[in-house]
């Protein structure tokens, strides 16, 4: 249904019809949180919701490119001679700093294009919109110019236009998880070496519901980067005494046994991070053997060890959590994404999603005076094309 209504308006904007068709999903992670930085290990998924962009091509070097999202901003152009960041372009930033690395790699993007873009990934939800929007950019370069760019090139790629142009100091597990998703799959990525697996998700009579704060969360203004300098303090601090080079690499007893070098605040941080990692370990041992109960606990203690020893939770996510854990049919619940608002996720059982809203949604209001919001989550592929046929599309 989007892309109808999307043709609409690019017809509309540019006196023609669109020639293709592309969509790149958003992400969960199910449980690895704030390591990706720190060398360890992430358990992240694509889901249905994510980036459309219908396109066609310029014989100029100009791109225009709309959002359905962001009506009032209009239509926002800019020349591939000139790829410096402007604020005023807004989310377009993102569109730019893709074109600007494949030049910077060598593979500059040969012509413009005009773009209309829609998102049903929440805005500043913690669902990875920038990322789907790169990896979405990438494919649409990579498809109409026939770069050669892999899926792990792609969200390398990806990684840089945050860190280099974007400003958001951030790992490589969003846009890997994109880039490489699989249907009913989710992918173990060891965010050291880039090495990865695919663990089926049987969820059966379970469900997995998003549950979104509506709180938004800006990551480049959110603590994001100071969490990330108080892990580098931290393992600077730890490889006086230890030959590790990320805090994933530390065992819990060496950092026991040399807590007296950190302050309070870097002890708790590296706890947290090799914490979480080795229930990144345990839970995908409780996938294989089937065992729903288990990882629904690991859930519940990742979120426990967000909140008190990251503290990237805040009221809203800890609201969320909590009515959930009390909530009718749960297996388990916790924060994903940065933090600071955003969204959780929770395995419930499918008979039980609609009490499990139901009662979690009216604890919000009375905790928070606003409502949360409710997806049930499939997991989905990586970026595509879609077919467009009259005023229908296929993927």
């Amino acid at each position: 249904m989007h892309v109808v209504t999307m043709k609409q308006e690019f017809i509309k904007l540019f006196d023609h019809a669109p020639e293709h068709a592309y969509f790149a999903p958003g992400r969960i992670n199910l449980i690895g949180e704030h390591i990706d930085y720190n060398g360890g290990l992430v358990f992240p998924a694509p889901i249905t919701l994510g980036t459309y962009a219908l396109v066609s091509r310029r014989d100029d070097t100009l791109v225009k490119a709309y959002s359905m999202n962001f009506k009032d901003l209009g239509l926002i152009t800019f020349d591939l001679n000139n790829l410096t960041y402007d604020p005023a372009h807004d989310w377009v930033n993102y569109i730019k700093g893709v074109a600007k690395m494949l030049a910077e790699e060598g593979t500059p993007v040969p012509s413009g294009l005009n773009l209309v873009v829609f998102g049903d990934i929440p805005n500043g939800s913690g669902l990875s919109s920038s990322a789907s929007l790169e990896m979405l950019t990438t494919y649409i370069f990579k498809d109409l110019f026939n770069f050669n760019l892999s899926p792990v090139d792609s969200a390398l790629l990806g990684k840089k236009v945050e860190n280099l142009y974007i400003g958001v100091n951030s790992g490589i597990m969003d846009q890997f998880a994109i880039a490489l998703g699989k249907k009913d799959h989710a992918v173990l990525l060891n965010c050291e070496n880039l090495d990865y697996g695919y663990f089926p998700i049987k969820l059966e009579d379970h469900c997995i519901v998003i549950m979104n704060t509506n709180k938004r969360r800006e990551l480049a203004d959110s603590k994001y980067n100071e969490r990330r300098s108080e892990c580098e303090s931290a393992l600077s601090k730890l490889q006086t005494v230890l030959n590790a080079p990320n805090l994933c690499s530390i065992v819990l007893a060496d950092l026991e046994a040399h807590k007296n070098l950190l302050t309070e605040v870097e002890y708790r941080r590296a706890h947290h991070v090799i914490t979480e990692n080795e229930r990144v370990k345990q839970a995908t041992e409780c996938l294989k053997a089937n065992n729903l109960e288990e990882f629904g606990k690991l859930l519940n203690a990742s979120h426990t060890s967000l909140c008190h020893d990251y503290e990237v939770t805040g009221k809203e996510l800890d609201a969320l959590v909590e009515a959930a854990w009390e909530a009718p049919g749960i297996v388990g619940a916790r924060m994903t994404g940065a933090g600071f608002g955003g969204c959780s996720l929770a395995i419930v059982e499918k008979d039980s999603a609609e009490a499990f809203t139901k009662y979690v949604g009216a604890k919000y209001v009375d905790a928070i005076g606003y409502e949360a919001s409710f997806y049930i989550a499939s997991i989905g592929d990586g970026p595509t094309c879609i077919q467009m046929e009259g005023d229908e599309a296929h993927v």
